[in-house]
């Protein structure tokens, strides 16, 4: 690839300043609480509908920012769909937007647990959403196809971008159980590296004259924060278990050891909750990952359910923002920085390595979620399944051919689930 090719596909054409004046903190605020009404399925999914609404709808941001987030999730702690909703409404709006982007994106599965929290625990029963759900995840995996393939398009452009994209495909499908949850950093890690040696042209990889904004440079601070909250982690605290306060830090300081995603963590959490603090018996537990997978949003949101069984409101309220906001506040340290090296030619030829990857992690995501949805590829199973083969190949045209809205894939086929399965 040329120094002009890799230049021009990451020149800076992200928001200016006159974009960040038509896009108001309040119309920010209802998008984000649209996607969060709508983002059924896990990380991937919620980027999904992110890429489908602010990328490719409202053009409020470039397709090489969507990747430059995903990746930065991959390799900071915390639940990685909020990271990157940190990182997009900080792109957009500055400290503000990532504020107003991820209350709004939480928003809705909060309200939706709070209110099955308080029925689960009152009334010892819970909605069945299970029909719905499976119509939802053919749906789901269709979304994230489509964008690792509208993504796809623009990212791999060579030979060795698709060898890289094929390879993290192949790879992630094939780990062992026990190396999933460090196989996306170590591809992240090693294609950033290839990118570097196979991309970068020497002549030009200095970071132009540039120096961190004055709020960047207080992030030594905000990074010494970090790090007292991590050592809560380790050190027993003399505060009763049960008040609102442990509640906060624990979640706080659980959110910074999180690395893998939600799923990978629901261990460890368990552990915490049940064993070690005794705030849920198991069947509690497994209840609340149950609520946390059938609501819109990330899984983690389950750390809700566990807040309001042992504090009420206000204890899940604090553990929301405990093992959300953190996280979310790290990333948007980073972003800074990242901003600011991002001048570099050798930095984009490192991302340009990295959005291959990216695009393989993306379709492998799909995969998963079909795999989930059929039990098996094979031919009986798929031919019980009709109607989940009926919502994705629907689903998919769709959204590639007809540039449909998830607002008009995700409810029909939760409607068709809901009638057929």
């Amino acid at each position: 690839m040329s120094e002009s090719t890799l230049t021009q596909e990451f020149t800076d054409v992200t928001v200016d300043s006159s974009t960040d004046n038509e896009v108001s903190l309040a119309v920010l605020f209802l998008t984000f609480l649209k996607i969060g009404s709508l983002a059924f399925g896990g990380y991937m999914a919620l980027i999904s509908v992110i890429e489908n609404t602010i990328v490719k709808k409202l053009n409020l941001i470039t397709h090489k920012d969507m990747l430059d987030g995903i990746s930065l999730a991959n390799l900071l702690p915390g639940p990685m769909a909020v990271n990157v909703v940190a990182f997009v409404g900080y792109k957009i709006r500055g400290r503000l937007g990532a504020l107003v982007t991820t209350t709004a994106v939480i928003l809705p599965s909060f309200l939706l647990i709070l209110a099955l929290s308080y029925i689960y625990f009152n009334f010892g029963e819970t909605v069945n959403f299970s029909s719905i759900f499976m119509g939802f995840m053919p749906a789901v995996a269709a979304i994230i196809f489509s964008v690792a393939w509208r993504l796809g398009k623009k990212t791999i452009t060579g030979t060795i971008e698709l060898l890289i994209a094929a390879t993290a495909t192949v790879l992630l499908i094939l780990a062992p159980l026990e190396f999933k949850v460090y196989a996306p950093i170590a591809l992240i890690l090693v294609s950033g590296i290839l990118g570097y040696y196979v991309f970068n042209t020497p002549a030009d990889d200095k970071v132009k004259n540039a120096s961190p904004s004055s709020s960047s440079k207080k992030s030594p601070l905000i990074l010494l924060l970090f790090s007292g909250l991590i050592l809560l982690w380790f050190i027993p605290l003399p505060i009763e278990k049960d008040s609102v306060l442990f509640l906060t830090l624990t979640f706080a300081s659980m959110s910074l050891m999180l690395f893998g995603g939600g799923y990978v963590f629901i261990p460890v959490i368990g552990s915490i909750v049940v064993l070690e603090n005794s705030w849920l018996t198991s069947q509690e537990f497994t209840d609340g990952i149950a609520l946390g997978q059938i609501t819109p949003g990330p899984i983690l949101i389950s750390a809700t359910f566990i807040g309001y069984k042992v504090a009420g409101f206000w204890g899940a309220l604090c553990s929301t923002i405990g093992i959300f906001g953190i996280p979310a506040l790290l990333m948007v340290v980073v972003s800074r920085w990242f901003d600011f090296i991002s001048t570099s030619n050798a930095t984009k030829a490192v991302m340009h390595g990295i959005h291959s990857a990216v695009i393989g992690m993306i379709a492998v995501a799909a995969f998963i979620i079909l795999k989930s949805a059929f039990g098996s590829f094979d031919i009986i199973q798929v031919a019980i399944n009709w109607p989940l083969v009926l919502i994705f190949f629907t689903s998919l045209i769709g959204l590639i051919k007809y540039n449909l809205d998830v607002i008009w894939v995700i409810p029909p086929a939760g409607l068709i689930g809901y009638l057929f399965l």
